[in-house]
């Protein structure tokens, strides 16, 4: 087991199902992170204030206060990310969190594994003050990449590139969740639809497309980057 050093980021977790909040502080321990656990929604909250954790695991349903208040209420004066989890897998409930300020969300159940990579990705875009890309003229820039939602093109560093529509609906997806974790699943969820009958090579095969066009190293990719035994990770 790694030993958690005083500077290592502090991951609060609040969720009042026993087991699972036994089960995720174990893992996040054996990662070597610091870990604080709440039961109640207005325990976690007060917690969260005190503390000031780096990162926040926050279940949607809760006594006391539920997660969506706590992140509201914590989108006032903090930027702590939030990753929500929850046993409701509606579209509605996600884009309910997400709305209010979460930067990430996982259905319940879900792989450590998976979770593991999210933290680490958050983590990782805090430390490196990395920013949701912003709108410019019309359209979304990341970085030296420009992308017109409206008029369906894409530009690097001013020169336009030629996109397949899926090309640019996932680099358009990839751009506006930068430093996320995707598994393929969710990925072809969100960008072909719950009515595609493809399969996961699909995704492979239009990320090493769009890294033709936008890595300056195709072989080691700096933006669209592998998550081993998650799926990607844009880094804007």
């Amino acid at each position: 087991m790694v030993t958690a050093q005083p500077d290592t980021p502090r991951v609060l977790v609040i969720e009042d199902e026993e087991a699972l909040r036994f089960t995720l502080a174990h893992s996040l321990k054996k990662e070597g992170y610091q870990v604080l656990a709440a039961s109640r929604g207005d325990d976690g909250l007060k917690l969260a204030r005190e503390a000031r954790p780096d990162l926040i695991l926050l279940d949607l349903m809760l006594p006391g206060l539920d997660g969506i208040q706590i992140c509201r209420l914590l989108r006032r004066d903090s930027t702590v990310p939030i990753i929500m989890l929850t046993a409701l897998g509606g579209e509605g409930d996600r884009v309910a969190g997400l709305d209010t300020g979460a930067d990430d969300y996982l259905a319940k159940p879900f792989g450590m594994r998976e979770l593991l990579a999210r933290v680490r990705a958050l983590l990782r875009r805090s430390a490196s003050g990395s920013q949701p890309p912003v709108v410019k003229d019309g359209a979304l820039v990341s970085g030296d990449l420009a992308l017109d939602r409206e008029r369906r093109e894409a530009t690097r560093a001013g020169k336009p590139l030629r996109m397949k529509p899926k090309e640019f609906e996932l680099l358009l997806f990839f751009a506006q969740h930068p430093g996320r974790v995707f598994t393929r699943e969710q990925i072809l969820d969100e960008v072909w639809g719950l009515d595609f009958y493809g399969g996961p090579r699909t995704v492979d095969v239009h990320v090493r497309w769009l890294r033709q066009k936008i890595e300056a190293d195709p072989a080691n990719p700096d933006r669209i980057k592998t998550v081993r035994g998650s799926g990607y990770l844009f880094e804007g």
